[in-house]
């Protein structure tokens, strides 16, 4: 009897380390998930500061050639 008393408080402490080791996959499973959004919201928002900086940086350009245009036509006369 004492030899199915050792079996059983074996087995007791695998699946106590077991669902240990679940309760620690879980945990680290739901950090990397909010990490991962964390990540995909930050690289939205740069996204976007990105096409706004775009969208300045094309405006100045064109204003700059139209500028540069003008200047050309009237340095002419």
């Amino acid at each position: 009897m004492e030899h199915n008393d050792e079996i059983i408080a074996l087995l007791r402490e695998i699946r106590d380390v077991g669902q240990e080791h679940l309760a620690a996959y879980r945990t680290a499973a739901a950090q990397s998930i909010e990490l991962q959004q964390r990540a995909v919201k930050r690289a939205e928002s740069i996204g976007k500061l990105y096409r706004i900086a775009l969208a300045v940086a094309s405006l100045l350009i064109a204003g700059i050639i139209v500028l540069i245009v003008y200047l050309m036509t009237f340095l002419r006369k």
